[in-house]
């Protein structure tokens, strides 16, 4: 097994890697997000027999980020390294796979010069809310989002 960066040529492998974790996107619309973040982000994938298996997306935030050690009044004096999303296909799971594509994205925010790593999920999400306790960690707040339409 190898974790490496995507390139711009593998997203739309990528792409239709990710349908699988947000069925709510197209390939096509993934692979247009995907081009636009590796301009500024990073995505790490795992292949196992030249196949990609698993994907994990890093950003950096400068902006105030839930539970870091930061006002939220002030931009940040450096970045926050951000799990945006990680995936692995279920047949390669409870492998470590997860953990080291993590362990990819927190060592290239490292680089970056960020001092915190964080992420979210969807409070329903028990898997993914494991995940993260599992690798360190802490729950920083719940938080229910609305929306209104204005007329």
């Amino acid at each position: 097994m190898e974790i490496r960066p995507v390139l711009t040529q593998e997203v739309d492998l990528l792409a239709a890697l990710a349908t699988k974790l947000w069925p709510h996107h197209s390939k096509e619309e993934l692979s247009e997000e995907f081009c636009e973040f590796l301009s500024c982000g990073i995505i790490f994938a795992a292949w196992e027999n030249g196949q990609m298996i698993g994907f994990a997306q890093c950003s950096l935030r400068n902006d105030y980020v839930e539970g870091c050690s930061h006002s939220p009044d002030i931009r940040l004096d450096c970045p926050v390294g951000y799990l945006e999303g990680i995936f692995v296909l279920e047949k390669y799971r409870q492998k470590g796979i997860s953990r080291q594509l993590l362990l990819s994205c927190e060592t290239w925010a490292k680089k970056q010069g960020c001092r915190e790593f964080a992420s979210d999920c969807e409070l329903d999400n028990t898997q993914s809310l494991s995940f993260h306790l599992a690798c360190g960690f802490e729950e920083a707040n719940r938080i229910i989002c609305f929306t209104k339409k204005l007329t």
